[in-house]
C-alpha cells in the first residue's frame, strides 16, 4: 500500500525531533505498509523480510496499530524535523523510474558536494517520486541562490534518467524555466495553445 524512504541524515533528525523509535545508525529506512486479506499481508511481509535480509538490512514489524502509528509519525514529521539541521529548506519534487534510484541518489550526493549544501532524502520509493530536502541558511550570502541551482540540477537529473519534473506538486513558477529540459518548443507551443483555448 505504501513504501516510504528516509536516508540516515533525515532519520537522525526525525528521531531527535519526535522519537518514533527508528533503528539508530541506519543508513536508510524504508517504511512499508502491506494491506489486503490476511493471507496476502502475511505473504507480502514474508517477501519483504526476506529481501531486506538478503540486502543486509534489518526488519522491524509493527505488531499493533499503536506501534504502526508511532513508526509513521516519524515520516510525517520529516519536514518539520529539518529545522534541527538548518533554518531554511527547499523541497524538490521530481519523479524517476525506480530502477534509477541508486544512480540518482549517488549523483545527488555529488551535487551536494559541488554546491556545498546539505540535503536529506525523504520520498515515495514505491512510485519513484523524490522529495530531496535541500537545507541552507538564507542569511548566509549566496546560499539561497546555490540552493535554487542545486534544486534545478536535481530536476535536470530526474529528466536525464527518464523521469519528469514533477510527481505531485506541479510545475508553477519554480519549474517553469526548466520545461525546455523535457519538452521541445513545438510541445510547449501546443501546451500554450491549449491553455489559451481554456482561458478564452
Amino acid at each position: 500500500a505504501a513504501m516510504e524512504f528516509m536516508d540516515g541524515r533525515a532519520a537522525e533528525a526525525i528521531e531527535a525531533y519526535n522519537q518514533p523509535g527508528d533503528p539508530a545508525g541506519a543508513a536508510a529506512i524504508l517504511i512499508i505498509d502491506a494491506d489486503g486479506v490476511e493471507a496476502d499481508v502475511t505473504h507480502a511481509i514474508a517477501r519483504v523480510t526476506a529481501i531486506v535480509a538478503e540486502s543486509g538490512g534489518k526488519t522491524v514489524e509493527a505488531t499493533d496499530e499503536k506501534q504502526r502509528t508511532r513508526i509513521w509519525s516519524g515520516r510525517k514529521a520529516a519536514f518539520a524535523a529539518m529545522g534541527r539541521l538548518a533554518p531554511d529548506m527547499i523541497c524538490m519534487d521530481g519523479t524517476i523510474p525506480r530502477h534509477a534510484l541508486p544512480q540518482v541518489l549517488d549523483e545527488m550526493a555529488v551535487l551536494s558536494e559541488q554546491y556545498g549544501l546539505g540535503f536529506c532524502n525523504v520520498f515515495h520509493a514505491g512510485d519513484g517520486n523524490l522529495h530531496p530536502l535541500i537545507i541552507f541558511d538564507v542569511m548566509k550570502e549566496g546560499e539561497f541562490e546555490r540552493a535554487e541551482a542545486f534544486g534545478a540540477d536535481i530536476l535536470r537529473l530526474c529528466v536525464k534518467v527518464g523521469g519528469v519534473l514533477s510527481g505531485e506538486h506541479g510545475v508553477g513558477i519554480e519549474k517553469r524555466d526548466l520545461m525546455t529540459e523535457m519538452f521541445s518548443e513545438a510541445d510547449l507551443d501546443q501546451q500554450h495553445r491549449v491553455k489559451c483555448a481554456f482561458d478564452a
